[in-house]
């Protein structure tokens, strides 16, 4: 191999090229738009880990608001619920208790009731017994039986049970002597009553006619006699 300080043998210029600038400066263009090419695919590649992660941040946060959104539902629906429960149940304590105090009143109706009833059964033993033993109670009854008639009436018809009549005859001749008085006796009137007539005028004293009026002033109904009670 030769050694060529400066020239280059005329027999070697063929095999020499020219060289010429113009390819330096198309690889130059080359290196720049690898470079350029290199540079756009990273941006690509770095938009597309952007876009992912802005799409991550995105999905968790809509994730996120949508949890959120769903416990809020889901509380206003179950306070919704307990609302409808609570109005339910003060509705249907509200019945209870309306329906107790209509018990509790008519419970408090009858024994109010009851207690009348027994009381004036015990009244009406009680004046059995005063009549059996006391014949002088028609007295009164007879009194105002004659004052109901007024003034204007100078007579009457007075009937009598035939033991009152037996017992008090003289009396009631001697108390009420300004006035004529037919005394009778009745077997249909009971001991201490009476029944008074005067001009197509009659007062009912009898035992029977004076308790029914007693007692419905009670609000009962209720007879003197009770069937099979001896007399």
């Amino acid at each position: 191999m030769r050694n060529y300080s400066r020239f280059i043998p005329g027999e070697e210029i063929d095999a020499v090229e020219q060289w010429q600038f113009g390819s330096i400066d198309t690889a130059a263009q080359l290196l720049a738009a690898r470079i350029k090419a290199r540079e756009a695919q990273e941006e690509v590649v770095h938009a597309e880990s952007d876009r992912q992660q802005a799409f991550k941040e995105g999905f968790a946060a809509g994730l996120a608001q949508g949890k959120l959104q769903a416990q809020a539902e889901n509380q206003r629906q179950m306070q919704a619920f307990l609302d409808n429960q609570a109005q339910d149940a003060a509705a249907k304590f509200a019945e209870l208790f309306v329906a107790a105090q209509r018990a509790q009143e008519a419970a408090e109706q009858a024994m109010a009731q009851g207690v009348l009833t027994l009381s004036c059964e015990l009244a009406r033993q009680v004046l059995r017994h005063e009549l059996t033993v006391n014949t002088e109670v028609v007295m009164p009854v007879l009194s105002e039986a004659i004052g109901l008639l007024g003034a204007e009436f100078k007579t009457a018809v007075v009937k009598l049970h035939p033991q009152d009549l037996a017992a008090l005859g003289n009396q009631i001749q001697a108390d009420f002597a300004g006035m004529g008085l037919n005394l009778r006796a009745d077997a249909e009137i009971l001991p201490g009553g009476c029944l008074v007539e005067s001009a197509g005028t009659v007062i009912d004293g009898t035992l029977q006619k004076r308790w029914q009026r007693a007692v419905a002033t009670l609000g009962l109904s209720s007879v003197w006699e009770l069937p099979d009670e001896p007399a």
